[in-house]
């Protein structure tokens, strides 16, 4: 690729995430799509055309840098993190009270503040489901600028964004270890999805990857007690990677497997500690019942038999079917476990990107953000879907185009049909292989 060329593409998806960032109201979907397609297209033609690692990686954190002083404008989410950082530097438990209980005048936050936040929370009735690291940061945040809204998302932004150089050091560090080229890196750095979801709306998967890589690394080098320590961080931040354990136990002998466990029990007890307390558990749960019970967005096998349950039974059945399912991704879980032929630490991430597959193709609920975790793990493989899911999961936008959140199944649909046509792409094409190979 001729410098000019490179300089042109960077520079016009410079010019697009500005335009996300600062131009782009969440209502307004056809703009956001235009944008977003350009912007895969941009990232497509650079990762085909071989961008130079070095310049692949200043731009991206410059991409990310490029945020900074936005506020989020494809998700409300940090009103709660907000909401939640602001109770934890008044020392209130998060998870003892939801907000609407809060709203006496002898409530704990100062009056103004929730004039200004409570309004706009868009889970106001339901306590917070935020692990402990998530909540640690967001009292920091609260803490240095507990007036600033702006002040509150930047020192968010500048966390997040360390995580992910931290990620980009790990991935080039692993596809280093694992004979694997390190310009992959870029195909999870580089990711438009990546990149506005992480950076620019600010979800802690960001925490996860780099926790979850961070295990990776060390228990490649032996170091299974840390390993236990990093995945502790990472379940401390999203309960998600608990999901990671069945694959673990053909990896580790029995003693090393005590041990690993000794070492993620312990992590996860100092971790939650400060917020230990009979609601800890008793809310957290009733948050959970209610994920897989009431909660529904993008959604794919569920959506079919949701369609099914209503044909046969005349109404939603999702307090049967969302629970099941869930069921059904444990068991899935231990089917891939004990059916992996020879687990290594160099497997791992396909088996962990399949287990996860199956856990959103049975969801509920598949939030864009919830991709990126498939996207950095998709660099330790051939699989080309992660990619592709990435770039279809912004149809979803589409719901946002109305206050009530109205989804348009239509393009829930072709979503799904897109991907389901990648994976049988990929699967003829051998790239399920377990053993990656050079490209």
């Amino acid at each position: 690729m001729k410098p000019a060329v490179r300089i042109l593409l960077l520079g016009s998806s410079a010019l697009l995430y500005g335009v996300l960032a600062y131009a782009t109201p969440r209502p307004e979907f056809g703009q956001l799509l235009g944008v977003l397609i350009a912007a895969f297209g941009l990232y497509g033609w650079m990762m085909r055309a071989g961008l130079p690692l070095r310049q692949g990686l200043v731009a991206a954190l410059l991409l990310r840098l490029l945020w900074l002083p936005a506020l989020p404008t494809l998700s409300d989410d940090y009103h709660r993190f907000r909401w939640d950082g602001l109770l934890v530097t008044h020392g209130v438990n998060p998870y003892q009270f939801r907000p609407d209980e809060l709203l006496t005048p002898a409530g704990p936050l100062p009056a103004q503040l929730v004039a200004e936040l409570y309004p706009r929370l868009n889970s106001p009735h339901y306590y917070s489901v935020y692990p402990p690291v998530c909540q640690a940061a967001f009292g920091a945040a609260a803490s240095l600028l507990p007036t600033s809204a702006l002040g509150f998302v930047v020192v968010l932004r500048v966390l997040i964004i360390g995580a992910e150089l931290s990620t980009a050091l790990l991935l080039l560090a692993l596809l280093r270890r694992f004979n694997l080229p390190e310009q992959r890196a870029l195909w999870y750095l580089l990711n438009p999805l990546v990149l506005i979801e992480l950076t620019g709306n600010l979800h802690f998967e960001a925490l996860v990857i780099s926790f979850l890589l961070l295990m990776l690394w060390l228990a490649t080098r032996g170091q299974l007690a840390r390993a236990g320590g990093a995945l502790a961080l990472a379940v401390a931040t999203k309960l998600l990677p608990l999901l990671v354990l069945p694959l673990l136990v053909r990896r580790l002998g029995r003693g090393q497997l005590l041990g690993f466990l000794a070492a993620l029990g312990v992590g996860l007890l100092v971790l939650f500690a400060p917020f230990l307390s009979v609601e800890l558990f008793r809310n957290i749960g009733r948050s959970l019942t209610l994920y897989f019970r009431s909660f529904e967005f993008n959604a794919s096998v569920y959506y079919l038999l949701r369609a099914a349950g209503q044909w046969y039974k005349g109404y939603n059945d999702i307090a049967r079917i969302g629970p099941a399912l869930a069921c059904t991704t444990a068991l899935g879980s231990l089917v891939l476990a004990l059916r992996e032929r020879q687990p290594t630490w160099v497997s791992l991430p396909r088996t962990l990107l399949l287990l996860l597959t199956l856990y959103f193709l049975l969801a509920t609920t598949v939030h864009p953000w919830y991709i990126t975790p498939l996207v950095a793990l998709g660099v330790f493989t051939r699989l080309r879907y992660p990619v592709a899911w990435s770039g279809l999961a912004v149809l979803s936008y589409a719901a946002y185009r109305t206050p009530a959140y109205t989804e348009n199944l239509g393009l829930v649909a072709l979503e799904y049909g897109l991907l389901l046509a990648v994976l049988a792409a990929d699967g003829w094409q051998g790239r399920f292989s377990a053993q990656p190979r050079q490209a």
